[in-house]
């Protein structure tokens, strides 16, 4: 009798992790929705799609990417937050996590709560750009603090990364106070610096390049230290700049509810994905770093960002019209 329930235990034993597997091979048993939002051909997007392909390889069933923009990508963000099949997951950019809540008082979702993070998936650092009329390093920063506030800077929205890291630049730059002029996009504030009506703006690597390449534009410095990206740029520590580093970002998230079988597997098949050496150059010809963290790690970087962009939108009076 005891040999016989010996037996049974070790079986009951052995069979566990064929359990534990089988349950992990179950997920998932449909296609996954990945929402992005933002339109077609937009850098979320472009993230989205450069993993899509290699995540439907590797889970088996089809990644589809379903784009709903509007309201800067908070009401995608909303329905991953609200989302209960366990194969809706998101890509969302640095203000969905970091500013939203405090621009937006009625937020249908808690950025801290409402998600289960998975991976930072790409990084670029913004480049602060200005006519070529205009001096170069320390000397435009002197010059920009004696023209105090009759220079103008251009953004693509009061709220974006690139109007509240300008703010967070002029914190950083005693004296230096140019007033901000939002724009619709980035290719009417190169139009708008060129005319003459703003004199610096913050703005991606992908379409400060074409401008600076061409003559048309010089840059200042880069947001971060030197970057694979742009070796040929500067970092704003080089003008005079100290104590400043900031970067655009795109990352991979589901709603809170998302199941630990789904959760591990994602994590698992995206850490393999991010260092294939064809979706690094995919990222990177995009004007993109991919990086790919863990949960953990996102994370920390949401929360460190989401202090800073809090303590500038609060100290700076920001509030959308």
């Amino acid at each position: 009798m005891r040999r016989s329930l010996l037996v049974l235990a070790l079986a009951a034993a052995t069979a566990l992790p064929l359990v534990a597997s089988a349950q992990s091979a179950s997920w998932p048993t449909k296609p996954i929705r990945l929402i992005v939002g933002f339109p077609g051909g937009s850098t979320p997007d472009i993230a989205a799609r450069t993993i899509a392909e290699p995540l439907s390889r590797a889970l088996g069933q089809p990644v589809v990417v379903d784009n709903k923009p509007g309201a800067s990508g908070n009401i995608a963000a909303d329905q991953v937050a609200k989302a209960t099949d366990d194969h809706t997951i998101g890509i969302v950019i640095n203000g969905n996590l970091t500013s939203s809540k405090m621009l937006y008082p009625k937020l249908p979702y808690d950025p801290g709560k409402d998600f289960t993070y998975l991976s930072l998936i790409a990084t670029a650092p913004l480049v602060v750009v200005a006519p070529n009329g205009l001096p170069s390093g320390a000397a435009f920063f002197e010059a920009a603090r004696k023209a105090g506030d009759s220079w103008n800077y251009g953004s693509v929205g009061t709220g974006s990364v690139a109007h509240l890291g300008m703010e967070l630049l002029k914190s950083r730059v005693p004296g230096f106070n140019p007033v901000h002029v939002p724009y619709q996009g980035n290719p009417q504030v190169v139009t708008a610096m060129l005319g003459g009506q703003v004199q610096l703006a913050l703005i991606p690597p992908g379409v400060a390049m074409p401008q600076i390449r061409a003559g048309k534009l010089q840059a200042i410095g880069i947001t971060s230290g030197r970057s694979t990206l742009v070796p040929e740029l500067a970092p704003l520590a080089d003008a005079g700049v100290k104590d400043f580093s900031l970067e655009v970002w795109t990352a991979l998230l589901g709603p809170a509810n998302l199941s630990k079988t789904a959760q591990d597997r994602i994590s698992k098949e995206l850490a393999v994905i991010m260092k294939s050496p064809e979706v690094r150059q995919r990222l990177f010809d995009q004007g993109w770093q991919a990086v790919g963290t863990s949960p953990e790690g996102m994370r920390v970087r949401v929360d460190e960002e989401a202090k800073i962009m809090s303590r500038i939108i609060q100290t700076r009076g920001i509030k959308l019209q």
